[in-house]
């Protein structure tokens, strides 16, 4: 994938840790200029001194934004048009994790009782607006253009529907609805959107030492970039409204070949046929 992405522009938010981190390295790594988006500015000078040769070169842009905020995506969007161009590329996966309410959230569950209001609604604001948030400000030069690629990071479909699992299980259900709309919406004009998961847990802070998973059975974080790559690729151009599960991404085969042994359709389209409607069907 070297050079691969030469003069394409990506925007990562939640680019200072974790997943993100190796979003921004494997899009680097594939010639895209890159804008890692994260609230946390402190990280973002660590992820910009990690990729210091990049930084300088101006391929690089650390942009501290609260993307739970539409007046900071607006602006930061409006910061990386002005810096790098673009956008050509968004990864949506920005989010908040069950931590911040228990780190032992794993091994017991948090019931509605320890949910505040106040955190319910910054879930909400980070794990699913402020991805509509991004896309909003990001898509109108991508249709323009006839060419982007949009790629949310959500969850498994076990995380979305497990009790006690809220407020990140109901968001991220969210994100995955919002994924499939926006693909419809956008078809046949140059701009995909698909759905990235690692399938299970990630060995990320986002899964505290408290989780009691053992760390070396988890998902590497480094696995959710080959399906990524693949989808900004020329060969994956084509394919859009699906999720892919990175941790069945299998490296030893053809690209095109391990995307299509990790694909699923995007969110719940078997549900969608037979709605009760006036005339039979609803406009498309």
């Amino acid at each position: 994938m070297t050079g691969e992405l030469e003069g394409r522009v990506a925007v990562v938010t939640g680019a200072a840790g974790g997943i993100g981190r190796e979003f921004v390295s494997g899009l680097l790594g594939a010639g895209a200029k890159v804008a890692a988006l994260d609230i946390d500015g402190g990280r973002l000078g660590e992820l910009a001194a990690a990729h210091q040769a990049d930084a300088a070169a101006g391929r690089l842009v650390t942009l501290p934004a609260d993307i739970a905020r539409w007046a900071e995506c607006e602006a930061a969007v409006g910061r990386v048009r002005e810096r790098l161009g673009g956008p050509d590329i968004l990864v949506n996966n920005g989010a908040v994790g069950m931590g911040v309410i228990r780190a032992d959230h794993m091994t017991k569950l948090v019931a509605i009782d320890e949910i505040e209001p106040e955190v319910w609604d910054r879930f909400v604001a980070v794990n699913f607006s402020g991805a509509w948030y991004m896309t909003r400000a990001s898509v109108g030069g991508m249709l323009d253009r006839g060419w982007g690629r949009i790629v949310n990071v959500t969850t498994s479909f076990f995380t979305m529907l497990r009790g006690r699992f809220h407020p990140y299980g109901p968001a991220k259900s969210g994100l995955e609805a919002m994924s499939a709309g926006h693909a419809a919406e956008f078809a046949g004009r140059g701009v995909t959107v698909n759905v990235v998961v690692p399938g299970g847990p990630t060995d990320t802070p986002m899964v505290p030492p408290e989780s009691g998973i053992d760390r070396a059975l988890m998902v590497r974080p480094a696995a959710m970039v080959p399906p990524v790559l693949w989808l900004c690729s020329a060969e994956g151009a084509g394919w859009t409204g699906h999720r892919y599960v990175a941790g069945n991404w299998d490296a030893a085969l053809d690209p095109a070949a391990a995307a299509e042994g990790c694909r699923a359709p995007i969110a719940w389209p078997d549900l969608a046929q037979s709605p009760v409607w006036p005339g039979g069907k609803p406009p498309e």
